[in-house]
């Protein structure tokens, strides 16, 4: 759950009992946690974002939060019968799911450091490069399985903020993993140095987002929010995100606003 500040979400924990193999993910994690090359990258990714152009935290707690939230949604998927096809189509393992979606989450939003503006299209060649180096290091693939692995990460990658519809499951989480960074946490650093723009102020009205099982579908997102300006984050990005994923007849989104006082007229569902 969120912690006080609006800047938490669900942790992967490696221990719990999860739908899927993870013994190479939770192998994978602390190298991603620990390169001292990615986590530099993760904090300069806020220079041109936030500092330069005022939009919402890109750094590393909007990184972290995208990629628990993309391995909750995979484990709630897989719990319900959800078909994955990124690893499967390249002859990978079921094991190397999970993998491409933390890979593709870490590194989503690298290409800001070049510019905020087309920064999907930087991603890529940072990406790529890293992922040169990082595959090899990990020792669970070959030459032919580190250029598999590679394609899935990047296309995921590249499918979560441009008009290019994710084709594959995998990819299709990302999109909507990257939305679902909403909570007022996330629009600290531009509303303390004076921004109110949508993003901001719509941000500043979420108090909380969690994923759980749903009732119908294998996946339910509820958002509270404090006021109807949180609506604009629901309805303009998350919306907008979960349209052509792939992922929607498997995600159900509740989002009421608990200060209304007709509670019943500030419920939208998607």
């Amino acid at each position: 759950m969120p912690d006080a500040s609006g800047n938490g979400g669900q942790e992967y924990d490696p221990d719990a009992q999860h739908s899927f193999p993870d013994e190479r993910l939770n192998a994978v994690l602390p190298e991603l946690l620990s390169d001292p090359e990615i986590t530099t990258y993760l904090e300069a990714q806020n220079v041109n974002a936030v500092m330069r152009k005022g939009y919402n935290d890109h750094g590393t707690k909007h990184i972290e939060i995208v990629r628990n939230r993309a391995l909750n949604l995979y484990d709630l998927l897989k719990s319900g019968d959800v078909p994955f096809n990124g690893a499967r189509d390249q002859g990978l393992e079921e094991a190397d799911e999970p993998v491409i979606i933390a890979l593709a989450a870490t590194l989503h939003d690298i290409g800001h450091v070049v510019h905020r503006d087309g920064h999907v299209y930087y991603s890529i060649p940072l990406a790529a490069d890293l992922l040169d180096r990082l595959l090899p290091e990990f020792g669970f693939y070959d030459a032919r399985e580190a250029v598999r692995m590679k394609a899935e990460v990047l296309h995921a990658i590249l499918c979560h903020h441009t008009e290019e519809d994710p084709l594959t499951t995998e990819a299709g989480i990302i999109r909507v993993a990257d939305a679902l960074d909403m909570e007022r946490g996330r629009s600290r650093i531009p509303y303390e140095k004076g921004g109110r723009g949508i993003n901001t102020l719509s941000s500043q009205a979420i108090e909380s987002v969690s994923l759980r099982p749903g009732d119908g579908k294998p996946v339910l997102v509820e958002i509270e929010m404090i006021n109807a300006a949180g609506v604009y984050q629901v309805d303009n990005l998350l919306k907008a995100k979960l349209q052509d994923s792939g992922l929607e007849e498997y995600i159900r989104i509740v989002a009421v606003n608990t200060k209304a006082e007709d509670q019943l007229l500030e419920r939208i569902e998607l």
